[in-house]
């Protein structure tokens, strides 16, 4: 049984781009061989199925009420991603009854596909779901864009999650910059503010360039990677596909994906 990397991709504020982040890089991933799973956390907003032009038909409320197991809910991404739809369950995760918890962990524990790389597409902001999705993960990504709001929202997560529950280390994806030298001044901006007041440790992993082709994408329910491969934003994402292959931590935990779901569960309590 491999290990599994579980990573959440969150952001300050919405309207970021996290989910074009999140889908786009689980394509590529995948498309470089790595089992990806994606669950859509996105409370109340959840728009994986979407933005990817699909139509889930049960998604973990269904699990939740003990209707379908984790794999009937499985829906196929581009690229051969696997997409957990939880886009009316994970609410009620901190209302969960003991009974339920240990059944869902029992479906994740039984999952018969290996995982390699779980990515969540937390909400955005600092509610309580955000938290406990990113609390639970080992790598968490924040995206942002260079609006003042963006920047003063991915500062304010940040601090919650550093200030609150001692989560220190985060990776920055730089989104909707106009160059090279515009995603550096930005994360220097941010890194400034952040070491001046935050005992937390910032790391850019890659910048995406405002590309035409992106929102073109979107109307089409595309992936801009997979319908304009040549497109700056895509060549944007490759590099940061290619980051986090090259970056893997050190030391993963054993087995599956059932620990993060075990994780997740006891922050409910």
């Amino acid at each position: 049984m491999r290990a599994t990397r579980v990573i959440s991709v969150t952001s300050g504020k919405g309207g970021v781009g996290k989910t074009n982040v999140v889908t786009n890089l689980a394509y590529l991933l995948s498309k470089a061989g790595k089992k990806v799973f994606v669950l859509d956390a996105d409370i109340g907003l959840a728009n994986i199925d979407v933005l990817l032009g699909l139509a889930p038909e049960y998604n973990l409320q269904h699990v939740f009420n003990g209707e379908k197991t984790i794999e009937d809910i499985i829906v196929e991404g581009p690229g051969g991603m696997k997409i957990l739809p939880a886009s009316s369950g994970v609410q009620e995760l901190s209302e969960l009854t003991q009974d339920q918890k240990l059944y869902l962990l029992s479906e994740f524990g039984s999952l018969t596909e290996d995982i390699d790389i779980f990515l969540i597409d937390t909400g955005a902001g600092i509610s309580s779901n955000v938290m406990y999705f990113n609390m639970a993960a080992q790598e968490r990504i924040v995206v942002v864009t260079p609006e003042p709001t963006s920047i003063t929202d991915a500062y304010a997560i940040m601090k919650v999650m550093s200030k609150k529950h001692s989560i220190n280390d985060f990776k920055l994806v730089l989104n909707q910059v106009k160059d090279e030298r515009e995603a550096e001044a930005l994360f220097a901006n941010l890194s400034s503010v952040a070491e001046r007041f935050l005992n937390i440790s910032m790391e850019s992993i890659g910048y995406i360039i405002e590309d035409k082709h992106v929102p073109q994408s979107v109307r089409s329910q595309q992936l801009v990677s997979v319908l304009y491969p040549e497109a700056k934003a895509s060549m944007c994402y490759v590099k940061i596909a290619q980051n986090i292959l090259e970056h893997e931590p050190s030391a993963l935990p054993d087995g599956n994906i059932g620990f993060f779901w075990e994780n997740l569960l006891d922050n409910t309590t």
